[in-house]
């Protein structure tokens, strides 16, 4: 989709213009009726799914990103790795060229394998894979690790090729609270990739959201990010706090789904600072830092693994981990135990 395209989209989201509802409504009817049946298709065997011989677990969701899938994933991996199980995770690699089944590592590069996966990779110290048929992948990866196993799927709660034991849907309270998983429309005339009631038949929910949020319904399980020391990009053992930076010139960026969000965390940190927003998935360039003049220039994990090739001694990073009740994963492992 070229960003001409992308910008006509986005204006008609935020004024429903004549364009909205001349074009893209229509072309959400039939993409909402392409996906029930594509989803019916599966179930009834239309369409051919396929298992792996390890449980799946998928994390995904309905609406296009920002919702916080990956900390999710790398929670998860946590969590399974401290209860003696050998977890590895599959991805699309979005935003990546690799198409064919592709092991991920610490030294790869974010443009063949995609920013998160990377970053997966150099969190979980697992088995991380990409590529485009998740299936395959799958396969591939537990020939090259056949001791794993439990298998993650970063996204692909609609790659229903893929069987799987637990889904587990991720949004964000923001979406909760404009009540907008309700109210928008699906693709293209709204960020939804599935109805709101494909949340009915997923097997947890997780909830980006302050911590007791009345916002979120019960049943939902609320995760926060919570993260206060930086390091530094160029020199990973240094470590710095917010207070460090008090008296200099801070700029902060973000080319993730929602800036804000990052931004309103730093704000909370005590920052005084200047956002910078990209876009999601930006394949940044020594150019792009180098045109933010400042004494400390402030930015997201997902950002600094595409950023490290170039990194310099004023570049600072904020890791963040999932706060999740530990009720979840117990939930998941009542699930799979009955593969």
């Amino acid at each position: 989709m070229s960003t001409i395209t992308q910008e006509l989209i986005l204006h008609a989201w935020q004024k429903k213009n004549a364009f909205f509802y001349l074009v893209l409504v229509p072309l959400s009817w039939l993409f909402g009726l392409l996906t029930g049946f594509r989803r019916l298709a599966y179930q009834v065997g239309l369409f051919k799914s396929y298992a792996l011989p390890v449980p799946v677990i998928v994390v995904g969701n309905i609406n296009l990103g920002g919702s916080g899938k990956t900390p999710v994933v790398m929670w998860l991996a946590a969590q399974f790795k401290a209860n003696g199980y050998k977890p590895a995770v599959i991805s699309r690699g979005y935003g990546g060229s690799a198409k064919l089944p592709t092991s991920v590592n610490e030294n790869s590069s974010a443009v063949q394998v995609g920013d998160e996966p990377l970053l997966i990779a150099k969190r979980s110290a697992c088995p991380v894979w990409v590529g485009a048929d998740r299936v395959h992948v799958g396969c591939e990866l537990l020939k090259a690790h056949p001791e794993c196993d439990v298998m993650i799927s970063d996204d692909g709660l609609q790659h229903y090729a893929l069987k799987r034991e637990v889904e587990i849907a991720v949004t964000s309270e923001d979406s909760l609270n404009r009540g907008a998983l309700n109210a928008a429309w699906i693709l293209p005339a709204g960020p939804m990739r599935e109805p709101a009631s494909r949340l009915s038949s997923v097997d947890a929910i997780v909830c980006n959201s302050p911590k007791n949020s009345d916002a979120v319904p019960v049943g939902t399980y609320q995760m926060q990010l919570v993260g206060a020391q930086f390091y530094n990009l160029a020199d990973p053992h240094l470590k710095a706090k917010a207070i460090d930076f008090k008296g200099k010139s801070v700029k902060a960026m973000a080319g993730i789904g929602k800036p804000e969000r990052f931004f309103e965390y730093l704000g909370n940190l005590g920052l005084t600072f200047a956002g910078v927003s990209f876009d999601d998935h930006h394949a940044f360039t020594a150019a792009d830092l180098a045109q933010l003049d400042c004494d400390i220039l402030l930015m997201t994990e997902k950002d600094a693994v595409k950023c490290q090739s170039f990194a310099q001694a004023h570049h600072w990073v904020l890791p963040v981990e999932a706060n999740i009740d530990e009720a979840l994963f117990h939930q998941v492992l009542a699930k799979i135990a009955k593969k």
